[in-house]
């Protein structure tokens, strides 16, 4: 099976919020191709893992229907370790936020349909 995830940890967690240490293994199936000589972690991959991890710990949330402010500002390569910061709103918004040391380097909003409660 391919390797699509980095190895997480959780940080902290609350019913709104979610800070995950994320271990970026050279082994990842989305460095191959991207590119041979110097692999970065494209932008693509950061907003499905901020989708993703968004729907594991945020239960309401069924599929986004808008990303938005989307920046990418430093690359991404094998053996980094991230910080990534989930926030949910109550107005079925979320923000996320990786972080390499201190360093702010990919963020977006997201807008959510919302799983119906009956």
């Amino acid at each position: 099976m391919s390797n699509l995830f980095p190895v997480v940890h959780v940080l902290s967690q609350s019913s709104n919020y979610v800070e995950l240490q994320l271990e970026i293994s050279p082994s990842i199936k989305y460095f191959e191709g991207h590119f041979p000589n110097a692999p970065v972690l494209a932008g693509v991959t950061q907003l499905n893992w901020a989708v993703h991890y968004s729907k594991a710990y945020f239960p309401t949330l069924e599929s986004v229907k808008a990303v938005e402010v989307l920046k990418f500002q430093v690359m991404i390569h094998p053996n980094d370790e991230l910080t990534l910061r989930l926030e949910h709103s109550a107005d079925s918004t979320s923000l996320f936020s990786y972080f390499k040391q201190e360093t702010k380097v990919a963020s977006g909003r997201l807008q959510w349909t919302l799983k119906n409660h009956e």
